[in-house]
């Protein structure tokens, strides 16, 4: 393994990252919003997932979208968004792509639909794709692909077959064998991964007897999923690790020991969502004190840590 002179940075399917953080779709908009934050630095951040994009405009699902829980959040925004063109042709020429990376995220609500989205971003300056094949908040599409293994490697075959950029699956937590689902993709050509989406979650009024969310279920994040996402990571890393496929790993990152977690389980990259909302600034502060952490081990670099958990024997039942 070769060792990069800044620490920080990573090589995450051939592009450079200026840290191993990355901001999670649909927590940041198009890009645009956060980077005018006061104290961004392009230092802080290694890529911008930018929002779900399809190949219509969107209106998204009706209100209530978003519901905090206890160590969480639900949201339920249904893929808003101005459609494919719209972003192509008048969001990405405001982006600067000398900040960071950008990586566009692709949902579709048929496998036609993947297919001729990713196509148009692959005609962009984006620097890689996302496909979103596993969204529970849409009521077509999006969770059915990335709960079928069969359906999952289609849609990334025939995304594969409309760009030559990197191509990222995020795999959805709400399925019965996440590794197997992972292995089909990477036959398929992912060349890399998101691990996790969110969980499916309801909350209720109980004085209206109504769920809260007006799509009746949502997607939760936030810490309460963390432990789910750190063994989906894992066990995700253990069919990736012979191809040298990167992941990111994500859902729950709030603290700098949150990140260290998720890159000693196997993540190359450490996403950061629902905590941006809260905390606009988190990224220097996770970079700084995976720095320390690095120090204090004597480490050279953020590759060193990935996959490096050393498990205690055989894992047994619960």
């Amino acid at each position: 393994m070769t060792h990069n002179s800044d620490p920080l940075s990573i090589e995450f399917c051939g592009l450079r990252f200026s840290s191993p953080l990355v901001l999670l779709s649909g927590c940041v908009g198009f890009g645009e919003e956060y980077t005018r934050v006061k104290g961004f630095s392009n230092r802080d951040v290694g890529a911008v997932c930018l929002k779900g994009t399809t190949l219509e405009p969107r209106l998204g699902n009706r209100p209530h979208r978003v519901y905090e829980t206890p160590m969480g959040m639900l949201n339920a925004i249904g893929l808003q968004n101005p459609g494919v063109d719209h972003v192509v042709q008048r969001i990405l020429p405001q982006l600067d792509f000398t900040e960071t990376r950008f990586i566009a995220n692709v949902s579709g609500s048929t496998v036609d639909e993947y297919y001729e989205v990713t196509r148009r971003f692959d005609d962009s300056p984006i620097d890689a794709i996302e496909i979103n094949i596993s969204c529970p908040n849409v009521k077509e599409g999006g969770v059915a692909f990335g709960n079928d293994p069969d359906m999952s490697a289609r849609v990334v075959e025939v995304c594969r077959k409309a760009t030559g950029k990197p191509l990222i699956t995020k795999l959805s937590p709400n399925q019965t064998d996440i590794a197997e689902n992972a292995r089909r993709c990477i036959d398929a050509g992912s060349d890399a991964f998101a691990v996790i989406n969110t969980l499916m979650g309801m909350a209720i009024d109980i004085e209206k007897r109504q769920p809260v969310i007006g799509n009746n279920q949502g997607g939760l994040s936030g810490p309460a999923i963390k432990p789910v996402a750190l063994l989906k990571v894992h066990q995700v890393y253990q069919v990736c690790k012979a191809h040298r496929i990167p992941i990111i790993g994500q859902g729950g990152v709030t603290r700098v020991e949150d990140a260290i977690e998720f890159l000693l389980a196997g993540a190359s990259a450490v996403g950061v969502g629902t905590a941006l909302f809260y905390d606009p600034l988190i990224c220097p502060q996770l970079n700084e004190g995976i720095q320390r952490y690095l120090e204090r081990h004597g480490l050279p670099d953020v590759q060193s840590l990935t996959g490096s958990l050393q498990l205690n024997g055989q894992p047994g039942c619960c």
